[in-house]
C-alpha cells in the first residue's frame, strides 16, 4: 500500500474501524496494537496517522517535530532515530510506504 502524508492522517486512531498507522524514514507501520499509546487518550496519540521521523531522533513529542525532515540532525540522533526503527520492525508490520 502507499500512502501520502494526508492520506496518512486518516490511521489517526480516531475511527475505531480503522488500524493506527504512523511512519517512520516513509515506512508505514500499523501500530493498532500500541492502541494504549497511539490511540486517542495513549500518551504519544500526536504521532498517530503521522510521519514521525524527526520526532523519534530528537525523542520529542513538540508539534514542531513531527515530520520527516532529518536535516540538521547530530549522529547521535540519527543513531536514536535507527533504534527506534529497529524496535519498530520487530514489533509492529509493515503496511506500505509514503509517497
Amino acid at each position: 500500500m502507499e500512502l501520502t502524508l494526508s492520506e496518512l492522517k486518516a490511521y489517526d486512531g480516531t475511527d475505531e474501524g480503522k488500524p493506527i498507522y504512523m511512519s517512520v524514514r516513509s515506512v508505514i507501520f500499523d501500530v493498532t496494537a500500541g492502541k494504549n499509546f497511539y490511540g486517542p487518550e495513549g500518551s504519544y496519540c500526536m504521532f498517530a496517522g503521522r510521519e514521525v521521523s524527526r520526532a523519534l531522533a530528537k525523542m520529542s513529542k513538540n508539534e514542531e517535530d513531527i515530520s520527516d525532515d532529518l536535516s540538521g540532525l547530530t549522529e547521535k540522533e540519527i543513531g536514536v532515530l535507527e533504534d527506534w526503527e529497529k524496535k519498530f520492525q520487530v514489533k509492529y508490520p509493515v503496511v506500505g510506504r509514503l509517497h
